[in-house]
């Protein structure tokens, strides 16, 4: 007998018709899980991700929720960026408690530019107790070039492939030299701000936030790298994440979207473990 069921659930953000999927436990915890989907892919995920960890979870007992956003998957409108969303996460929060009404509290889940919707907008609404950030998009072309620089020249530098190609003539040397030229440059470049960069912004969301955080990262991501650089090279962003009520987790070997079933199950334990704490 199945400890849970899946039912479609319909709702209105302004003059779109959004769908959704809800997994709902027979016996439902107060805590419920929303799934922002990053863009652009709908609420099934990379290699299902979203649609094993939202079975997985109400297997033990938590109900979840995931959704396509405006202009994503089934849902109607104008696409989205991530960052302007807001709107669609209170309506998928209201569609959520309405469906499942055992539901008391909502923890945002999100991976890459869906984490950092959740940093954007969850400080905003109160029925949000708990985000679950996965390998955060913290990308601005200095962060990139940077991580390029530090990640993945040097990582090139000490494979057997690259020394192979060197030796039998078969390395590009100008493409190569170029864009390590381009990533230098931007790096040392100044840009003038017109607003405040992505990552500012998410700081600026998390100090406002006062519920719970777990942050998991991928070590084999590019992304992942970019916002633990982000977080090393600055004191704020230790001290938040340094405070009370955060917990973080890394994967050493996994790559961006978890592709490995031992990946996905070790991130979706996790999830479990830390939604079952008070």
């Amino acid at each position: 007998m199945s400890t849970y069921q899946e039912n479609v659930v319909t709702f209105r953000c302004h003059d779109a018709s959004l769908y959704g999927i809800v997994s709902r436990p027979v016996a439902c915890s107060e805590r419920g899980v929303l799934v922002i989907v990053g863009g652009p892919q709908y609420r099934v995920g990379a290699h299902r991700q979203f649609t094993l960890l939202a079975r997985a979870l109400a297997t033990n007992g938590i109900p979840v929720m995931r959704f396509d956003y405006r202009g994503m998957g089934d849902s109607d409108g104008e696409t989205q960026g991530f960052n302007d969303i807001q709107d669609d996460l209170r309506a998928a929060v209201d569609a959520f408690m309405q469906a499942v009404p055992a539901v008391r509290e909502v923890v945002l889940w999100g991976l890459c530019d869906a984490a950092s919707a959740a940093c954007l907008h969850g400080p905003g609404d109160k029925r949000i107790t708990g985000m679950i950030l996965i390998n955060p998009w913290v990308r601005t072309e200095t962060s990139q070039a940077r991580a390029y620089l530090k990640h993945y020249y040097l990582r090139r530098f000490v494979t057997g492939a690259f020394w192979r190609k060197v030796v039998t003539g078969k390395f590009g040397y100008r493409s190569a030299l170029e864009s390590l030229g381009a990533n230098l440059a931007k790096v040392m470049e100044r840009q003038p701000q017109k607003s405040k960069p992505l990552p500012e912004l998410m700081y600026d969301g998390l100090a406002r936030f006062g519920g719970r955080l777990l942050i998991i990262t991928s070590g084999s991501d590019l992304t992942a790298q970019e916002f633990e650089d982000t977080v090393s090279a600055s004191s704020a962003w230790q001290q938040l994440l340094d405070r009370e009520g955060v917990e973080r987790r890394r994967l050493p070997d996994a790559d961006h979207t978890f592709s490995r079933q031992a990946w996905r199950d070790q991130v979706a334990l996790w999830c479990q473990q830390w939604l079952a704490q008070r």
